[in-house]
């Protein structure tokens, strides 16, 4: 396949150009490498050890959810000149996809994180750039219950801020740092809030608005649709896809 069909594909499935996005994120192929793709990588983020292990294993595109750029214009040296010059000398593609992979139905964070702990998403909620990336879905299980399945999805220990009922009924998914949006969570009805990671402040804002939040990692919570997407791309094209795990622990 090549790298410009590729990224065409990719372009149009996951809406790149009609999803806004933090200023300077640069969703698209952020780094050309070789025009025919026989393997691709995927990682949640563009950093020194994924692109390393995408270069060990052969691949010719790695695609990841949080790409090199973010905002402002660095002088490329140091960490940032390693990254691109690893890329550049093994002829390793990248190509990133923010808030396009939390949005999209199919593949995206949000509503595959949803379907793995059996919710059927059923709106949305939690705008960032005037887009809804987060979806809502009706539960009917305890706190501890949805904890546990939460737990065992992702293979991980969550904070849990139990200041909630103790009965589950509706349940907002919203991936990474969706900490700051639990008064946006409060106000769509929501009594259970996953995310990843949230500030000291949120414990008392989950508090006083009555709400379960459930921290389960940035990281964690976003493997799942960088994962879905390379599912998606091997059956589609049938290339070899390997997704590089590189946890953080946050």
């Amino acid at each position: 396949m090549q790298l410009a069909a590729l990224v065409e594909y990719l372009n149009d499935y996951l809406r790149i150009d009609a999803i806004p996005d933090y200023s300077g994120a640069l969703n698209g192929l952020q780094v050309a490498g070789a025009e025919a793709v026989r393997r691709i990588a995927v990682a949640v983020d563009a950093c020194q050890a994924t692109i390393d292990q995408a270069a060990a294993d052969g691949a010719d595109v790695l695609v990841v959810h949080h790409g090199l750029f973010w905002g402002r214009t660095a002088p490329v040296t140091g960490m940032y000149y390693r990254r691109l010059s690893a890329l550049i000398r093994h002829n390793v593609a990248l190509y990133s996809c923010h808030l396009p992979l939390d949005a999209h139905p199919e593949v995206g964070n949000n509503h595959v994180l949803a379907r793995m702990l059996s919710l059927t998403p059923d709106g949305s909620f939690g705008a960032i750039h005037g887009v809804e990336i987060g979806v809502t879905a009706s539960a009917g299980l305890s706190r501890a219950e949805f904890v546990v399945r939460v737990q065992e999805a992702l293979g991980v220990t969550a904070l849990v801020i139990g200041a909630g009922p103790e009965a589950v009924r509706r349940v907002g998914v919203l991936t990474g740092g969706g900490g700051s949006l639990i008064a946006e969570a409060a106000s769509a009805g929501i009594d259970t809030f996953v995310t990843g990671e949230g500030q000291h402040h949120t414990y008392f804002e989950a508090e006083e608005r009555g709400l379960n939040v459930i921290y389960a990692g940035h990281y964690a919570t976003e493997t799942v649709g960088i994962r879905a997407l390379g599912d998606h791309l091997r059956e589609r094209f049938g290339l070899q896809v390997d997704f590089i795990d590189h946890p953080t622990g946050l």
